[in-house]
């Protein structure tokens, strides 16, 4: 029973995914799910990466957190149209669906955006079984967390487009073996993309701006 509940669950969710793909293609949006873990420092790269891509591109923020707006309110700092969903609101959902995402851009002015940005819930496992209707999806692994993170929780790095190794700038200080982390990511997803980065201290930013930019534009001249 509870098997065929779940499948229910994620039909209606799929075709909810699929509206939202039409909807934002008609309106020539990019849309980026953004997942990771909590601390990964999700919100510290895309505060960069919204800065950096400000003067080219109009970008937009759907920020999901169980509770508080700390993330958004970091993020609209930034200048970009920010909408905050507290999942606490309807159980504490650890991820964002489609309907949820259907809802929430609703309060922004998609004729005015180019790329839409979504921050889901900090969870390397739920956000991973949702499509939202985006375009790509990118995680964030920080290298305080361990190497082994991509073999532990293969869904998700199997389902994402390109992966940000992210607080490099911390690896002096750390046991990690970066090339052991590639290695596991490419084990569960040949060939995908990987940045190192350093959200801190912005090494590494300019390649993974240049392919969100190349992405991007794919789909406006498709």
């Amino acid at each position: 029973m509870e098997v065929k509940v779940v499948k229910r669950v994620l039909d209606v969710n799929e075709k909810m995914a699929d509206q939202n793909r039409k909807m934002f293609a008609e309106k020539g949006i990019f849309v980026l799910n953004v997942m990771s873990s909590p601390g990964a420092g999700k919100s510290t790269t895309l505060e960069k990466t919204l800065a950096i891509l400000k003067p080219d591109l109009n970008c937009a923020v759907i920020v999901g957190d169980i509770c508080t707006s700390h993330d958004a309110d970091r993020l609209a700092r930034t200048g970009a149209p920010v909408v905050q969903v507290n999942t606490d609101e309807f159980g504490g959902d650890c991820h964002l669906a489609a309907h949820v995402i259907e809802k929430a851009a609703e309060d922004l002015d998609l004729d005015a955006v180019d790329l839409l940005i979504v921050e889901n819930i900090g969870n390397l496992v739920c956000p991973a079984e949702f499509d939202i209707g985006e375009d790509a999806r990118a995680v964030v692994l920080s290298v305080t967390e361990g190497e082994d993170k991509p073999v532990k929780y293969p869904l998700m790095f199997r389902e994402c487009d390109v992966a940000l190794l992210n607080k490099i700038d911390l690896l002096p200080y750390l046991n990690y073996d970066i090339d052991k982390a590639r290695n596991y990511i490419h084990q569960v997803h040949p060939d995908m993309p990987i940045f190192d980065i350093s959200a801190q201290t912005g090494e590494g930013l300019d390649s993974w701006i240049g392919w969100l930019k190349g992405v991007v534009e794919k789909k406006k001249s498709a």
